[in-house]
């Protein structure tokens, strides 16, 4: 429960404002100037309870408490490490961005792509701290997480070892942001071991709020050069690398001075007059701030000899030149991000047209796995976005309106401490039936998708945090469909949906109704069998209670092979008395005992229809079905609670627990409407009717 109330605070909190870069959430609720004021004025450095100078915080296995690699290591201030320790120095620049004893040269690699764009830089590195007067041992950074960017408070204790530190560092060795801004990274996550491992994209987004694309450079388009050099212009962020094929490979170096499995950022794009043509050339930027690619276009190479004007480049400063040519050939991929709005402030740039949903795959109810279940696949969430602009001056002669599609899986890498990693995503995307095209309140079932094609699909399934594609369709109405690939994993996700035109994205789920019948028994009603019936199980009182109303159902279907129960609890049957209670009394009368006889008849009846395979108990992906033909239409955050309430391990519903689950959604549904007075949607309660309405 505490998690739904959660969830609805968030929501609130973000149709409020917060979440936006300027007003971003607080990590934790730790308040940066609050909490620098508190150590200010009782004279004491900050300590960070919340991400402690102890070994969890460096990891969990190869960095855990009981690794060799941990052994030996402090923690220590910049002020312990030198006698002046510097935030920045002459402004952010890639030479402060040096790998350490981590395997997050693909975090890195981002880190130093973020230099290049002060803009962007100083959306992460909040502006004013340093170890000046103000110093507390306290600094702050902002990162976009999911659709919201939140303010982490950090303590400036860092770990080392022989006195050097253990992870990022500056060449000069005084130069301190970068590593506080790791440190502030692996918190979000969980630990520093966290960050070992991933794509440079994940980096860049969680930078900018961006959306990342990928290339594989052994089938680029033919305008590769231009979408580079565009990108670039742009402000977007680039990196790249080498694909390993074995574990072997990972970071070994080549004759020619490139890393394998190695993270790097595409830095800069030239044409230049070389020899009577034109050469077109890249800059590549390695996050060790050395090792250094040296065939053509190297630092020292002849080819710079014949050219007149030499573009910027140092001696060993991990950042080098070379040719298009040579890059494709030597390099697998490149991933490009492209910022939103807000995170560009010059009018030269083109705007992208952005939106972004949070969702959620729950085993049962909407974790359906991917196309290949047909049985389940109809239950994942569903986002219809509407395209009714055609791109301008459009690249190629294909027409269409140009998106980009980006399915992010939350939180993966704090999971993996508890043994969980990346779960393999991607989505599919269909056509709107023309019946349901201009509705939102509509959750396409399996019926459909049985029947239907997809129209599009994301380029794989994969295991890495983010899925995305571009796409380039005619103008129409789609069907975004989320999943995983196999059916029943857990998770979180959000999904974005950039375009070049205005789009319309939403999310398409059912509505929340009920179409209740009056199905009141009246005792005249009441014949006479049934009458001598209920007067020999309600005995001298003439009226049925919670107790007695459990005792006579389970001897009813405990005589029953076709449906499986473990039995009526105490608690549904209280649930059924106080449906039925018209009195007040607690107990049932011989009209209302008639009533309650008439639902359970009805639910059986569903219960024996949706059970197909005659197993005697009903699947999870059947409980909604017999739910809409019982009256009720859910969307699917009810839907999951329902489940996570009522369903067996298994993922079954017995028959004892579908009538609970009935019951109490009619029992809320006729409150609701009862108190609802003018039948507006809404109601106002006070906290002692809250009460007395949560407690039935």
């Amino acid at each position: 429960m505490s998690g739904i109330a959660s969830t609805l605070a968030k929501q609130r909190a973000l149709a409020a404002g917060f979440g936006t870069n300027a007003k971003a959430v607080k990590y934790n609720n730790q308040d940066f100037e609050a909490l620098q004021c508190q150590c200010l004025s009782r004279g004491v450095l900050f300590s960070d309870p919340n991400f402690p100078a102890v070994p969890e915080s460096l990891g969990f296995n190869e960095l855990g408490p009981r690794s060799h690699k941990t052994r030996g290591v402090e923690w220590k201030r910049p002020g312990e490490l030198c006698a002046s320790p510097q935030f920045i120095v002459g402004g952010a620049t890639r030479t402060d961005i040096c790998q350490g004893a981590l395997g997050d040269c693909w975090l890195l690699a981002a880190i130093a792509s973020l230099t290049l764009n002060e803009d962007v830089l100083a959306r992460v590195v909040p502006s004013g701290q340093g170890f000046g007067d103000n110093y507390a041992g306290i600094f702050h950074f902002q990162f976009w997480q999911f659709g919201e960017w939140v303010d982490v408070v950090i303590d400036d204790r860092l770990p080392t070892k022989d006195g050097e530190l253990l992870f990022v560092h500056s060449a000069e060795g005084s130069e301190f942001w970068s590593a506080l801004l790791e440190k502030a990274y692996a918190k979000i996550n969980g630990s520093y071991e966290a960050l070992s491992g991933g794509s440079t994209s994940e980096g860049f987004e969680d930078f900018t709020g961006g959306i990342a694309e990928s290339y594989d450079l052994r089938k680029v388009p033919s305008n590769f050069f231009q979408i580079l050099k565009k990108a670039l212009d742009s402000g977007a962020l680039l990196g790249c690398s080498i694909d390993i094929t074995s574990a072997a490979d990972s970071e070994a170096v080549t004759r020619q001075k490139l890393v394998k499995g190695h993270a790097y950022s595409l830095t800069g794009v030239v044409e230049v007059s070389y020899r009577g043509r034109m050469e077109k050339l890249v800059r590549v930027r390695n996050p060790w701030g050395q090792v250094e690619w040296t065939g053509a276009w190297s630092d020292s190479s002849q080819e710079w000899n014949s050219v007149s004007e030499r573009p910027n480049a140092n001696a060993e400063d991990g950042e080098f030149w070379m040719s298009l040519t040579d890059f494709l050939r030597h390099y697998s991929r490149v991933e490009i991000v492209t910022l939103t709005p807000d995170a560009l402030t010059s009018d030269v740039y083109k705007h992208w047209s952005t939106c972004n949903f949070h969702g959620s795959w729950r085993r049962g109810s909407t974790a359906g796995g991917c196309r290949n279940h047909p049985y389940t696949f109809w239950m994942n969430p569903q986002f219809k976005i509407t395209l009714e602009e055609e791109d301008d001056d459009p690249d190629d002669n294909e027409v269409g309106c140009s998106f980009l599609v980006g399915l992010i899986q939350k939180n993966r890498r704090r999971l993996r401490k508890a043994g969980e990693d990346m779960h393999t995503i991607g989505f599919a995307i269909y056509e709107v039936p023309p019946q349901f095209r201009g509705q939102t309140e509509v959750h396409l079932d399996k019926n459909y998708f049985l029947t239907h094609g997809q129209k599009a699909r994301s380029e794989t399934f994969i295991n890495l945090r983010e899925v995305s594609t571009r796409f380039k369709m005619p103008p129409g109405e789609y069907l975004i469909v989320p999943s995983t690939f196999e059916p029943h994993m857990n998770g979180d996700f959000c999904i974005r949906v950039f375009s070049e035109k205005q789009h319309e994205t939403q999310p398409c789920d059912d509505p929340v109704n009920a179409e209740l019948e009056d199905e009141t028994v009246s005792d005249e009603e009441v014949e006479s069998g049934f009458r001598n019936l209920f007067a020999k199980l309600a005995g001298s009182d003439m009226e049925i209670s919670s107790t007695e109303l459990k005792t006579i159902m389970n001897k009813i279907v405990a005589k029953r092979s076709d449906i499986k129960t473990d039995g009526f609890s105490l608690e549904t049957c209280r649930i059924m008395v106080n449906l039925m209670d018209d009195s007040g009394n607690g107990k049932l009368g011989l009209g209302e005992f008639a009533t309650l006889w008439k639902k359970v008849q009805k639910y059986l009846g569903i219960y024996k229809k949706s059970d197909l395979d005659g197993s005697g108990t009903m699947s999870t992906p059947e409980m909604r079905i017999a739910l809409k033909e019982a009256g009720f239409t859910l969307n699917n955050n009810i839907y999951q609670i329902l489940v996570a309430r009522y369903a067996e391990a298994d993922m079954t519903i017995d028959f004892d627990n579908f009538v609970a689950c009935l019951m109490r959604l009619e029992m809320m549904f006729r409150i609701f409407k009862k108190v609802d007075l003018d039948d507006s949607g809404f109601i106002e309660l006070d906290f002692h009717q809250w009460l007395t309405f949560a407690m039935i």
